[in-house]
C-alpha cells in the first residue's frame, strides 16, 4: 500500500509558510475556515484565465488581507483598476467583511508548479498530442533554470478506451529532501471523454537553513 503526503504540506512550517494565516478560538476555526475556501473557490472561478496558482489570506479583527498571486495582473485589475474594485466589493459582500486586495505578479510562470499543471490542462482541452505537451512542458522549465521537473498525467489520454498514466522526468527531483525547494501543482483537463489529472513537481534548487518561502 503505497505512503504518500502532499509535497506542499510535507514541507509546511519547515520551508513554507501557510497560505492562511490567523488565529480563531472555539467554534470559531470552522466558520473562517469555510469562509477562506469560498474566497479562494471564488476568485479562482471568476478570474480562471488571470492564472492564480495561490492565494494568501490574513486576518485582523473583521479585516481581510488578501494577497493574489497572478501571472496575467491586467485581466485581474482591468482599465483604471475597474475590475479589482469589482472585485473587492464582491468579496465583502461575500464575506460581510472589510477587505483590503493586494495583486503579486508572477514574473515566471515556467518556473510555478500549479501554473504549469495548468498550462497542460488547457493544452489537453485544446486535443493537443500529450506527449507533445509534455515534452514542451518540460523544455521551457527546465530553459528558465529549474534543476529539474517531473509531470505526471492520468486518464483517458487521447481518447483511449482504458484510463492510463504517463509520466515524463527531467534532471532532479528529491521529493524526500526537506531542504530542496520543490514546488507542486495540480489540475484537471474536462475533455469531451473525461477528465484527466495533470500533476507537476518543480525542483528550484537548495533553500538555505532556516528560511521560509510563501512560494513564487
Amino acid at each position: 500500500m503505497g505512503q504518500k503526503i502532499h509535497p506542499n504540506g510535507f514541507r509546511v512550517g519547515i520551508t513554507r509558510d501557510w497560505d492562511s494565516r490567523w488565529f480563531a478560538r472555539g467554534n470559531g476555526f470552522g466558520d473562517l475556515l469555510v469562509e477562506d475556501d469560498k474566497i479562494r473557490r471564488f476568485i479562482t472561478r471568476e478570474y480562471y484565465f488571470a492564472g492564480i496558482p495561490k492565494i494568501e489570506i490574513e486576518r485582523k479583527g473583521d479585516q481581510i488581507m488578501i494577497l493574489v498571486h497572478c501571472a496575467r495582473p491586467g485581466v485581474l485589475i482591468g482599465r483604471k483598476g475597474v475590475k479589482v474594485d469589482k472585485l473587492k466589493e464582491q468579496l465583502e459582500g461575500l464575506s460581510g467583511k472589510s477587505i483590503t486586495l493586494n495583486i503579486h505578479e508572477i514574473t515566471q510562470p515556467e518556473l510555478n508548479a500549479q501554473l504549469v499543471a495548468q498550462n497542460v490542462a488547457e493544452q489537453l482541452e485544446r486535443r493537443a498530442s500529450f506527449r507533445r505537451a509534455l515534452k514542451r512542458t518540460l523544455q521551457n522549465t527546465m530553459d528558465r533554470g529549474a534543476k529539474g521537473i517531473k509531470l505526471r498525467i492520468g486518464g483517458r489520454l487521447g481518447g483511449s478506451e482504458i484510463a492510463r498514466v504517463e509520466m515524463q522526468i527531467r534532471g532532479s527531483i528529491p521529493l524526500t529532501t526537506l531542504s530542496a525547494d520543490i514546488d507542486y501543482g495540480f489540475a484537471e483537463a474536462r475533455c469531451t471523454y473525461g477528465r484527466i489529472g495533470v500533476k507537476a513537481w518543480i525542483y528550484k534548487g537548495p533553500i538555505r537553513k532556516g528560511a521560509l518561502t510563501r512560494g513564487r
